[in-house]
């Protein structure tokens, strides 16, 4: 029997503000939170509570540039707001919240930033920054080890999805009549190809470059998904097949897509080509 092609990541994608658009890079470099760059910035609204595409979907319309020093939000016809990337250590602090992780502490971006986006999302809200006050273990029990803590993402430094894994849904989606979707309605870290559809369920733990990564369980999908991220427009593909097939056995409210993963190693570098090697 021919010995099965490899699994290689095809794509790595970082999203600086958790809620906004992604960047699509050839390389990125892990830390203690995740690959770096990846959701250090946050929106809230006055009370510290985070904003997302649940209920605000405009947020998708927000597109994002790094260089080592900033990073720029712009909109098509909006113009452009620039803010530091570093901490700066007289940004007023503020307690925010992600889900069930609260009392976090963040840096303030300023009041122009604030004004810019209250004023293209139509609600009172700013922008803040991880620094080095902030402090947010991974809070999942059965899944977390000493040393492991998470950005702004939902719960997990990082999320898996295979191509093969998004063609099976998209076959599902042509059959029933509706259009295929792109990657980016599931905003995962690490795209992979050359395994089988749903393969990355099964990894428990695997080598990418310099970086040892573990399973965190699947990832039950959210309206997000429903969210076209050119347009904000919000349909009810793909949850709506994804519940036909994808439901969680342990909790059936649930459908899941991709895996989401812990990264073992806190420092090292994963390149698109990289081999996923397994054990």
């Amino acid at each position: 029997m021919p010995p099965l092609p490899p699994i290689t990541v095809t794509g790595l994608f970082i999203y600086p503000v958790k809620a906004l658009r992604g960047l699509s890079v050839t390389s990125a470099r892990v830390d203690a939170l995740g690959f770096e760059g990846d959701r250090r910035f946050l929106i809230v609204d006055p009370a510290g509570r985070f904003l997302t595409q649940r209920t605000h979907p405009r947020l998708a319309l927000i597109t994002t540039a790094l260089s080592p020093d900033t990073l720029t939000l712009s909109t098509e016809g909006g113009g452009v707001v620039t803010v530091r990337r570093a901490p700066d250590p007289a940004a007023a602090r503020r307690e925010v919240s992600v889900w069930s992780s609260g009392g976090l502490i963040a840096e303030d971006c300023g009041a122009p930033v604030a004004a810019w986006l209250s004023e293209f999302l139509g609600v009172a809200c700013g922008l803040v920054r991880i620094g080095p006050d902030y402090v947010r273990p991974l809070a999942k029990p059965g899944k977390a080890r000493a040393g492991d803590v998470v950005s702004f993402a939902d719960a997990y430094p990082f999320l898996v999805i295979g191509e093969a894994t998004l063609a099976d849904l998209n076959d599902r989606l042509i059959a029933r009549g509706e259009e295929a979707l792109p990657m980016d309605r599931f905003r995962p870290n690490l795209v992979v190809a050359g395994g089988a559809a749903f393969a990355e369920d099964g990894w428990k733990q695997f080598r990418v470059g310099d970086v040892v990564f573990r399973a965190g369980g699947p990832c039950a999908r959210c309206t997000v998904t429903t969210v076209d991220q050119r347009t904000a427009v919000r349909g009810i593909e793909p949850l709506r097949t994804l519940a036909v097939y994808r439901r969680d056995a342990g909790d059936p409210t649930n459908v899941n897509f991709g895996q989401n993963l812990i990264h073992e190693t806190k420092a090292g570098v994963v390149k698109v080509g990289d081999r996923v090697e397994l054990p």
